[in-house]
């Protein structure tokens, strides 16, 4: 069961870049989800299947099924207490890194969002195209006011690809990871229980190692903005 006071993980994220809080879904929500993504059909072209790596993008497009679930009572009100009345879902991917998995990532921030089309705006840019999906780079004041829930299948620790994160970076801007100046800088794990969520800033600077105790690891990655884009651009996964 969540705290009844959610101030401090709001306080921990403002502050830090990232918070945890565990028993957000009861193992019996848990196996409904799982449920579910076993009988997905992986053949879709939004599925991306490899040795270290089963993902699918636009997940809560492609699985519209698993959507009441995800948003319990208990996601809702994190949504609404921690992040604010006006937010909704602007991208959602699924991530299973498999027991046996050397997927390995380097300290990065998430500096892009998913949109509907490519256009020539000022302060946009640079634009990637991955499988006819749009995604670029916005203007600073969006990517800080957007938050990350990732929801953990499994129970999440530094032997399994737990996130590791670098606090407070989410307040220097665009933050390179070759300029990390590491006599300042600390590294902190994330070990999230199964059920628990990550709550993150996308500017927080964050990796994950190779699974090294042959558990596997699935997240469910989820972003939220309270921010319309300029013009004819529409976020390309909006959802209320």
């Amino acid at each position: 069961m969540i705290d009844n006071n959610l101030s401090p993980y709001k306080s921990h994220i403002l502050e830090y870049g990232f918070s945890v809080i565990n028993a957000v879904f009861s193992n019996e929500e848990i196996e409904k989800i799982n449920h579910i993504l076993q009988g997905i059909d992986t053949s879709k072209e939004n599925f991306r299947k490899s040795e270290d790596l089963f993902a699918i993008r636009q997940f809560l497009k492609e699985v519209p099924e698993i959507k009441d679930l995800i948003f319990n009572d208990h996601l809702k009100r994190i949504v609404k207490e921690v992040f604010g009345e006006q937010y909704f879902v602007v991208k959602s991917i699924y991530f299973d890194k498999p027991e046996t998995s050397n997927w390995y990532v380097a300290y990065h921030q998430d500096l892009t969002i998913s949109v509907d089309k490519k256009l020539e705006l000022p302060n946009f840019g640079p634009w990637t195209t991955k499988q006819n999906q749009f995604a670029v780079q916005p203007p600073l004041d969006i990517l800080e006011n957007i938050y990350t829930i990732r929801i953990h299948l499994d129970d999440t620790d530094e032997n399994n690809g737990a996130l590791k994160v670098i606090p407070k970076s989410h307040a220097k801007g665009i933050y390179r990871p070759e300029t990390i100046d590491w006599t300042v800088e600390t590294e902190e794990i994330c070990n999230v229980e199964k059920g628990g969520i990550m709550m993150m800033k996308p500017l927080t600077l964050h990796g994950s190692n190779r699974t090294t105790n042959g558990r596997k690891r699935r997240v469910i990655h989820i972003e939220f903005s309270d921010k319309e884009l300029p013009e004819v651009l529409q976020w390309s996964e909006r959802m209320s």
